[in-house]
C-alpha cells in the first residue's frame, strides 16, 4: 500500500514536570525550645529574686500621657496596674496556674519573651538571669568541694595521726 500524505507519524512526546520547589524556612535565630527556655530562666531567677524588674510607674506614665492633667482622677495608676496585672497574668498562664488552651499558652511564651526584651532594652532589669546550667555547675562544683575536702580530712588525719608511744626496751638481765 502507498502511504498516505495525510497518514501523520504520531510522536509520543512526554514532559518532565519540575518537582516543586522545596519551600525554604526562614532560617531562625532561636528555636522554640531556645525561647521556652530563656523565659523559663527569666521566670526562675525573676521569683527567685536573682532579678529585678523595674515597671513602668504611674508618675513616669503620667508624663507620657498630657490627659492626667484633664482628668481629675490620674489614669496612669490604672495603667501601672493594667500593666503588673498583666505580666502576672501572662505568668500565671506559663506556670500552669491559671488554666489555658494549647495556642493561649504558647501565646503567653511570646508574650513574655518579648517583655523580656522590652525591659531589658528599656534597663529596666536588675541583675542577672541565671540558667538552670549555671546553677547545676554551682552546685556540682559545691558537692565536689565538699568530697575534697573530705579526702583532705582524711588524708590530714592519717598523716599527722599521732604515733603510738615506743614499747621500752627489755634489760638484759645479769646472770
Amino acid at each position: 500500500m502507498a502511504a498516505n500524505p495525510d497518514d501523520k507519524k504520531v510522536i509520543s512526546v512526554r514532559i518532565k514536570r519540575k518537582p516543586p520547589e522545596p519551600t525554604v524556612e526562614p532560617t531562625r535565630l532561636f528555636s522554640r525550645d531556645e525561647v521556652r527556655l530563656y523565659v523559663k530562666e527569666f521566670v526562675d531567677s525573676w521569683i527567685r529574686g536573682d532579678l529585678i524588674i523595674r515597671f513602668p510607674t504611674a508618675a513616669e506614665l503620667a508624663k507620657q500621657t498630657p490627659l492626667a492633667i484633664a482628668f481629675p482622677t490620674d489614669p496612669s495608676v490604672n495603667q501601672e496596674l493594667k500593666i503588673k496585672e498583666h505580666y502576672v497574668d501572662q505568668m500565671s498562664v506559663i506556670a500552669g496556674i491559671k488554666p489555658a488552651s494549647d495556642d493561649e499558652h504558647e501565646k503567653a511564651v511570646d508574650e513574655v519573651f518579648k517583655m523580656l526584651l522590652m525591659f531589658r532594652s528599656a534597663n529596666r532589669i536588675e541583675g542577672k538571669i541565671i540558667s538552670n546550667d549555671l546553677q547545676k555547675k554551682v552546685e556540682d562544683l559545691e558537692k565536689t568541694v565538699k568530697s575534697q575536702s573530705k579526702l583532705v580530712d582524711q588524708i590530714t588525719g592519717f598523716l599527722f595521726k599521732p604515733k603510738p608511744a615506743a614499747k621500752p626496751a627489755k634489760k638484759a638481765s645479769a646472770s
